[in-house]
């Protein structure tokens, strides 16, 4: 990151720190309205530890949440295995609660090669599934200055990226790409950093769109090589139209990039804003239009295999 990107990330800071502020209300109401509300069982239950060593292969879990498996390499989007996202207090968690419970309990899901985390966010960055995820032979990777929050020493490393930096991390190498959200997990921490990943291993080439509202980035992973399958956010874009992306534009940008398949998250899990559950997955495939194959998952608990 140039000295010129972060004296604008900074002069953004207030701007943001408003934003917050006028989200803290309706955040607070969610949580008190949904104490007695049962999470959903997922729709459907998948066998990650029954798929081939080769291909690529991923199930939705639940929110931005993907399990991926390219040709024997495992990697997990954004853990969050968590009955509630929050602020953790000893074994409790002040949060908002799932609408649908997790598609794989952890015991479900076989050893992870990599952890991938976008920001701090604590919908992305669950620090009881980090705990539990922590395995001297897992890596992760991670935004500019967020590795304070894990406990680095109990993984096999831990791999900050700023925007456009590149790092081999087993048979996976990970670029990360600027997106147009927030990195601040508490309001001052603003200086925290927010990325989208492009994942190169093997024959494969996927993309984790993190958390964004619209960019132009997408346009500049286009290449002659192909991109087999976009992981896009979807969802919570009313009224944070700012920093979440609606349906049709995670479509436009998965095209900019040159996606073959795309894979929608960030919607059905929590209600983190008021369009109806299923209004982003209705948006996308109408977006899709004669293509609606493209959008190969549309369910918690759903995979897909190339």
């Amino acid at each position: 990151m140039n000295s010129e990107t972060f004296s604008g990330r900074l002069k953004r800071a207030p701007e943001t720190a408003r934003f917050l502020r006028r989200a803290a209300p309706a955040f607070l109401r969610e949580i008190s309205k949904d104490c007695k509300r049962e999470s959903l069982p997922a729709p459907v239950s998948p066998q990650p530890k029954l798929w081939p060593e080769e291909g690529l292969h991923a199930a939705w879990l639940g929110h931005s949440t993907v399990l991926l498996k390219l040709d024997g390499f495992t990697i997990l989007t954004d853990p969050v295995f968590s009955s509630r996202i929050g602020l953790s207090v000893g074994p409790l968690t002040v949060g908002i609660k799932r609408l649908v419970e997790v598609a794989a309990p952890l015991a479900d899901v076989p050893h992870i090669d990599l952890v991938l985390l976008s920001h701090a966010h604590m919908d992305h960055f669950d620090l009881p599934s980090l705990r539990r995820l922590e395995n001297r032979g897992t890596r992760v990777v991670t935004a500019y200055r967020t590795s304070d929050l894990l406990r680095p020493k109990r993984y096999a490393s831990v791999h900050e990226l700023r925007w456009d930096e590149s790092v081999q991390a087993g048979q996976a190498k990970v670029t990360a790409f600027e997106v147009a959200h927030w990195g601040a997990r508490m309001r001052s921490d603003v200086y925290r950093g927010y990325n989208g990943y492009l994942i190169e291993a093997g024959r494969h080439r996927v993309i984790f769109g993190g958390d964004t509202a619209y960019t132009g980035s997408f346009q500049r992973l286009r290449s002659s090589l192909p991109i087999h399958l976009a992981i896009m956010p979807i969802g919570a874009y009313n009224p944070w139209i700012r920093v979440h992306c609606n349906p049709e534009q995670a479509w436009t940008m998965a095209n900019h990039a040159g996606a073959e398949f795309v894979l929608p998250v960030h919607h059905q899990t929590f209600q983190l804003s008021h369009e109806p559950r299923l209004e982003p997955i209705e948006r996308i495939l109408a977006a899709a239009g004669p293509n609606p194959e493209r959008v190969c998952v549309r369910q918690i608990g759903e995979d897909f295999h190339l």
